[in-house]
């Protein structure tokens, strides 16, 4: 693009032009300004939730197994009586 800045119209041409890509980018920042804000709300609610779990953890599930039976000690067999 070339622009002649020495004359009133190449000037406002060129700070229309500069006006017009200010603009795009403040739209831009706005749409990462909100997005960044969506995460940070998101994040902040997890991080509440995680410090809740953390300080009132839930309570251990109760089995409905039945207990094991108890074992007796393993009885050794009788020696092995060898003839002499």
């Amino acid at each position: 693009m070339s622009l002649l800045l020495d004359t009133p119209q190449g000037v406002a041409d060129a700070l229309g032009y500069l006006q017009h890509h200010l603009h795009e980018l403040m739209e831009r920042q706005n749409i990462s300004k909100n997005n960044i804000n969506i995460a940070l709300a998101t994040l902040t609610t997890q991080l509440q939730q995680l410090t809740q779990l953390v300080a009132n953890p839930p309570p251990l599930p109760i089995a409905n197994t039945p207990p094991l039976p108890v074992l007796s000690p393993p009885v050794s067999p009788p020696p092995t009586l060898t003839a002499r």
